[in-house]
């Protein structure tokens, strides 16, 4: 029986507006004190073409915080689960068993793994929300490319046309300027 959610919280990123910083990154790696080699957000850059005509494209991702995420379906130990007050997709560490099978499911390759062996990933940065403040992603991006709402709200609060992720688990992610949903769909169906 699926819950109904109060509110769903997701991202809105311009990829007009990201300058390739990483700054991002950064940020959620520091605030979030992640080891080495663990990425609970990265930024991709999408090459095509061929020289002279060659185009780069960017996608900032972390967890999409899905309304069907794959994760909180296949886990065994129940160690996932999604917040019916907010919509984020959370881990209890603790009950993780490090099978990956979430590794697995997430159609966009989210879940990471570090020392420990269990999975962990973006969680909205949930105790800076709770205190009025956006997720260290947002608020570091100096092109403000990055904006974190309820998704009701995203879209109507963009200056210009966004598009609503699409697919079997429904990501809580808009995106507008040169990259498309499809185009960012494409990438992890090449992955896969």
């Amino acid at each position: 029986m699926e819950k109904s959610m109060e509110r769903q919280y997701g991202f809105y990123f311009d990829s007009d507006r990201c300058v390739q910083c990483h700054a991002c990154e950064v940020a959620c790696k520091s605030w979030n004190e992640l080891e080495l080699g663990v990425r609970w957000r990265r930024v991709l850059d999408l090459w095509s073409g061929q020289f002279p005509k060659v185009t780069n494209k960017t996608i900032s991702l972390s967890c999409m915080h899905c309304a069907k995420p794959a994760c909180v379906e296949i886990c065994p130990a129940k160690a996932i689960s999604k917040r019916s007050g907010d919509g984020i997709v959370i881990v209890d560490q603790s009950k993780c068993t490090g099978c990956r099978s979430c590794a697995a499911a997430c159609p966009f390759h989210v879940p990471q793994y570090g020392r420990t062996g269990t999975m962990q990933k973006c969680n909205l940065c949930v105790e800076r929300l709770e205190q009025g403040k956006q997720p260290s992603c947002v608020a570091t991006c100096p092109g403000e490319a990055l904006k974190c709402r309820p998704i009701e709200v995203l879209q109507e609060s963009s200056t210009k046309p966004a598009e609503r992720l699409t697919g079997r688990t429904n990501p809580a992610l808009f995106i507008s300027g040169r990259l498309t949903g499809a185009e960012l769909l494409d990438l992890f169906t090449s992955k896969s």
